[in-house]
């Protein structure tokens, strides 16, 4: 069965292109363009790892990681800050609040795909069959 992953970003065109890129390596992608929408999907969907951008209407991504991780029941789900977000205090807020990985805009997508392949290929490796944190940087 193929990974599920939580696309958010309030930036149509980036959506689309996070989208394309991730159905193309075989992973079945969801979307919501803002911090309200990505929570309710987080409890519907059950994502495997979220996409996630800082800046967006109702709950910025900041916002939105820190309820993720207060929770759980989604604590344990990777996260991939994506954002046009890039001073070292920013970066230092993501990994602090808990993104496994923060990739800044404008961004490649190939990178992209490989960070969420590498997040992916250490829960295989995980003899626990858990969700071991996963840091980039």
């Amino acid at each position: 069965m193929a990974r599920k992953i939580l696309a958010v970003d309030d930036e149509k065109s980036i959506i689309r292109l996070i989208e394309v890129n991730l159905v193309h390596e075989g992973y079945n992608v969801v979307t919501a363009s803002d911090g309200k929408e990505a929570l309710e999907k987080v409890a519907r969907e059950q994502p495997d790892l979220v996409v996630l951008d800082v800046m967006m209407p109702f709950l910025d991504g900041f916002e939105v990681l820190h309820e993720l991780k207060k929770d759980p029941d989604t604590r344990d789900i990777p996260v991939i800050m994506l954002t046009a977000k890039a001073q070292d205090a920013d970066v230092f807020n993501g990994y602090r609040s808990g993104a496994d990985c923060y990739l800044t805009k404008p961004f490649n997508p190939k990178e992209l795909n490989a960070f969420v392949k590498r997040i992916f290929d250490s829960f295989e490796n995980d003899p626990d069959g858990g969700r071991p944190p996963y840091r980039i940087g």
